[in-house]
């Protein structure tokens, strides 16, 4: 079998989970051909670094803009039609003819979108499935060609379901995440507390030194900072705190988690399934994307973590409230313990058994 997975880079979330599908793929099913491939970059190769440097400069500096447009949308009917859809359905046409995958796997909407038009349109029984990167149901997500859809939770399952999706095509899997999230062991010592801080893969941190003053200030606790590609930051405090720890950019961010007892990061999707398959309770930064605002009501309602306001000394008040709070720090990793029983245990099997089911394209 061939599976072809197409995504988008607005934001690492997509390109992971796209990644970590595609480890999935080969781990499970031996012999599957899987490809992972940057549909926007494919399709408009000269123009792709634009379109994503815009959208981070939309979503960076105009937020307010970006939100209001999300919320008007967010119930927008399904089958959208995407800006230039001649376009990208031409380039898209041109792809599965190269390719000729047996099924398309979708990480981002608008790949979605243009896979159900192209099968709208040319009446093809190609399979696509649809993994929603988000905790929310926003109507982008949502087309009459797709045969599967993935989701993180068994609340987005019934969400969605009341939007007109069939359930018996809807599948709570969790967001997808590397396989070594949910194996690697805890090692966390008991004695010690140790907090872990994320600022995302530009490593977006605070950048007074009071913060990171009185972070190593905390009685009993160890701290570890990944950086991520923040160079400048990673060298500044590289070294001048007796109780913090920097490293830069890393893919081994599963065995960091496994060591720590709470977690400080903004919280998007991808983190967050990071941080409930790894059972790590999480404080993430107050957001101000709406899809990150959904996500973080949605780990207060679930009792995985809490949410601190931006300014640095709420954040450090934040902090010293749950890191000592061995109590309330157990029963959110419980409630993380619980949601993962709720999800298939195998994504992989549940797409390609539903998929026998509904079309017997996969038999």
């Amino acid at each position: 079998m061939k599976v072809l997975i197409l995504t988008g880079k607005f934001g690492m979330g997509h390109w992971s989970a796209s990644q970590s599908l595609a480890q999935q793929f080969q781990d499970e099913e031996p012999g599957t051909e899987v490809k992972v491939l940057d549909f926007i970059d494919y399709a408009v190769p000269s123009a792709s670094e634009a379109w994503y440097k815009g959208f981070s400069l939309l979503v960076t500096h105009g937020s307010g803009i970006y939100n209001t447009y999300y919320k008007m949308t967010e119930n927008m009917e399904s089958d959208a039609h995407p800006p230039f859809e001649w376009h990208f359905l031409d380039r898209l046409s041109t792809l599965l003819g190269e390719e000729e995958p047996d099924m398309v796997v979708a990480t981002h909407p608008l790949c979605a979108q243009l896979v159900s038009r192209y099968k709208q349109e040319t009446g093809a029984a190609l399979p696509l499935v649809t993994c929603i990167t988000d905790l929310s149901v926003h109507g982008e997500w949502i087309n009459s060609g797709t045969d599967c859809y993935l989701v993180g939770t068994p609340e987005l399952r019934e969400r969605l379901a009341r939007k007109g999706v069939d359930p018996a095509i809807i599948v709570a899997t969790g967001i997808p995440v590397k396989a070594q999230f949910k194996t690697t062991p805890h090692r966390r010592d008991g004695q010690r507390r140790h907090l872990l801080i994320m600022g995302g893969g530009l490593g977006l941190l605070p950048r007074k030194d009071r913060f990171y003053e009185e972070l190593n200030a905390l009685p009993g606790v160890e701290t570890t900072i990944i950086a991520g590609r923040n160079e400048k930051l990673r060298e500044r405090l590289d070294g001048k705190y007796e109780h913090i720890h920097v490293v830069g950019y890393t893919d081994r961010v599963y065995d960091y988690m496994a060591q720590a007892d709470l977690m400080l990061s903004k919280p998007g999707g991808i983190t967050m399934f990071e941080s409930i398959f790894s059972e790590l309770p999480l404080l993430t930064w107050e957001p101000f994307l709406q899809q990150e605002i959904n996500n973080a009501r949605f780990l207060l309602r679930a009792g995985i973590g809490a949410v601190a306001a931006k300014e640095i000394e709420d954040c450090l008040e934040a902090i010293r409230d749950l890191i000592y709070d061995r109590e309330k720090l157990s029963a959110m990793a419980d409630n993380m313990r619980r949601l993962k029983g709720q999800l298939a245990e195998n994504s992989l099997g549940a797409i390609l058994e539903t998929l026998r089911v509904m079309k017997g394209a996969c038999a």
